[in-house]
């Protein structure tokens, strides 16, 4: 009789590890929005078109400013990024750490795995379920 006992424990594990995975220990709890430079222009809100600047990493507990691995930044292509505010073209951290920007404005945002790119990650350079650091310019506001 151990052997069905044996295949389901193997098929509940196999399950499992299909399903969303447990939190790393690098992630964080809560979006953190940290004004460097306050802005003076127009106000980043929903239905706004916005044009950024930004450099992203993987957060890291132990690195300063938890900036560790580089994963992305518009200064590298020179093309700054333009969204529509509420229209989700960028993940939720992003956007929420734009929201209510002034132009002019600088932020770092540290935003939550579930607020990223999840247990999904976002292939190569995001692992699933990464806490990410953006530093963000908001250059226009339409």
């Amino acid at each position: 009789m151990p052997r069905p006992f044996a295949f389901l424990a193997a098929a509940l594990l196999a399950l499992g590890t299909l399903g969303p995975q447990l939190a790393r220990a690098d992630d964080v709890p809560s979006l953190v929005v940290k004004d460097v430079v306050v802005g003076t222009g127009s106000t980043a809100r929903d239905d706004s078109d916005v044009r950024i600047q930004y450099t992203g990493w993987l957060y890291s507990a132990k690195a300063p400013d938890h900036h560790g691995t580089e994963i992305d930044s518009s200064y590298d292509s020179g093309r700054p990024l333009t969204f529509t505010m509420g229209a989700n073209e960028v993940i939720e951290g992003m956007e929420s750490g734009v929201r209510g920007m002034k132009v002019g404005g600088k932020r770092t945002v540290i935003i939550p795995s579930r607020m990223g790119y999840g247990f999904r990650g976002a292939a190569p350079d995001v692992p699933a379920n990464s806490a990410l650091v953006f530093d963000i310019e908001l250059l226009d506001v339409h």
